[in-house]
Formats: C-alpha cells, structure tokens, sequence
C-alpha cells in the first residue's frame, strides 16, 4: 500500500468519526417527543456503524471481508439517512439546515463506500 492510500484509508475513517460526532450533537439539539428520542436512538446507532464497520474493513482478512464490511459500511450510512429524513426539525430553520448537510454528508459517504465496492470486486 502507498503512502498516499494509506492517507486516503485514514482519512476517511476520520471522516467516518466526524460524521457520527456531528449526528451525536445535532440529535442532541432535537426538539425532545417521542419520534424524535426514538429516531435519534437509531440515527446515532447507524452513524457510529458506518465507521466502525470501515475500522473494521480496513481491519479484514480477506478481500471478500473486506468488500463484506464496506457494503455494510454504505447499507449504514443509507440507514443514516433514512432517519435523518424522519426527524422532525420543520419547526426551526437552523436544525433544518443542519439535518440536510448531514443527510448529504451520508450519501456522499454512500456514492464513496459504492465506488470501494466497484473497484475492489
């Protein structure tokens, strides 16, 4: 492995962990009702796999593994977003704002962990 691929791999394992922090404190600014303390739960569960799953990855055994942990990596960022959508911010401009940028940050994360599946089967 280059230096620059190891780089690359690092970087977005930090990119990863910024991603599940930023959720973490968004969740925390949620006006608090029932769908949105349950939503939050299963959003910051989501967020914090799609990391750990790449940590994990990047961790493997096999390329077989490690295309294995990269699909799970994209199916939680995909699960991210999906209760991103769910969460109710309509009330205040801010935590609406807030919410789109995070539920871009995780298709992005998704078209990148897609495009490591591509090139690696």
């Amino acid at each position: 492995m280059t230096e620059n691929q190891k780089s690359k791999k690092y970087d977005l394992e930090e990119r990863t962990q910024r991603f599940a922090k930023n959720v973490r404190n968004f969740v925390k600014k949620l006006p608090k009702n029932l769908a949105n303390n349950e939503d939050g739960k299963q959003l910051i569960r989501s967020s914090g796999s799609v990391g750990a799953n790449y940590i994990e990855a990047n961790e493997a055994l096999s390329k077989k593994d490690f295309i294995f942990r990269v699909k799970i990596s994209r199916k939680e960022a995909k699960e991210s977003r999906y209760w991103l959508d769910l969460i109710d911010t309509t009330a205040i401009i801010k935590l609406e704002d807030e919410r789109q940028k995070l539920s871009a940050e995780a298709t992005e994360l998704m078209n990148i962990f897609g495009a490591i599946i591509k090139k690696s089967e």
